[in-house]
């Protein structure tokens, strides 16, 4: 009887396992499909999905009962990427028409979404999940907070698969941005990003260090450093 238990159990953690990983690996497929069809040029179609929000609907249905430990580092990094990216076109389009993510009181840090099992804020997914989590400052080249100022939206989905170049693709990209860190002599001016969370970037050296590593031309290591304002008008297509 005992054995008969003993199997019936891995048979249930067996079955647990491969429905997870289904049900992930369907959440990826499907929010790939939702950011190829209305994400272009950095700029999010919200007035479509607001005419349609079901394909949104669906893809976050989807992401509400996913379950990622935190051990499958790859897969847990880029379903909370898209977690996030999704849960925050889903809050333009609960109040749409809208010109920016601020316009929303509690936008970031009040509104809750069903994602994994557990009600969360956009703040919480960022800070909690992600950057709490692991030493990884290129999450904010990825995380795109619904505004122009963020780095741009891409129109693919993280797959653990691509997560690691895409990670190194979109921060070589925004910062040879000359929009996003723009150059003037013996001046740079960063992106209050790198104001906000200026430790992800200090860890090791300088923030112009950091920049360093992806710039194809380098900045002085002497040049003076300024935040420029952000740009929290909506990433509208």
């Amino acid at each position: 009887m005992k054995y008969r238990n003993l199997l019936f159990f891995l048979f249930l953690l067996v079955f647990s396992f491969d429905a997870s990983s289904q049900d992930v690996s369907t959440f990826f497929d499907e929010a790939d499909s939702f950011f190829s069809t209305y994400v272009s040029n950095g700029k999010v179609d919200y007035s479509a999905i607001y005419e349609n929000p079901e394909p949104l609907n669906k893809v976050l249905a989807m992401a509400k009962d996913v379950s990622v430990p935190i051990s499958e580092e790859k897969t847990y990094q880029a379903f909370w990427i898209n977690a996030y990216n999704l849960s925050v076109i889903k809050g333009i389009i609960s109040n749409y028409p809208i010109k920016s993510p601020l316009d929303k009181k509690g936008f970031f840090d009040k509104t809750t979404y069903e994602l994994a099992g557990t009600k969360i804020t956009l703040n919480d997914i960022e800070n909690k999940k992600l950057r709490a989590k692991f030493n990884e400052p290129r999450f904010h080249f990825v995380l795109v907070c619904g505004a122009l100022g963020c780095p741009p939206i891409i129109p693919k989905a993280y797959t653990p698969a691509n997560l690691e170049k895409l990670l190194e693709k979109q921060t070589v990209q925004a910062l040879n941005d000359p929009s996003f860190i723009q150059v003037k002599g013996n001046k740079v001016a960063f992106s209050e990003i790198f104001k906000w969370y200026k430790e992800d970037f200090i860890k090791n050296g300088s923030e112009i260090d950091f920049l360093n590593q992806y710039r194809k031309e380098k900045v002085s290591t002497d040049a003076k450093v300024t935040y420029y304002s952000y740009d929290w008008r909506l990433n509208n297509k």
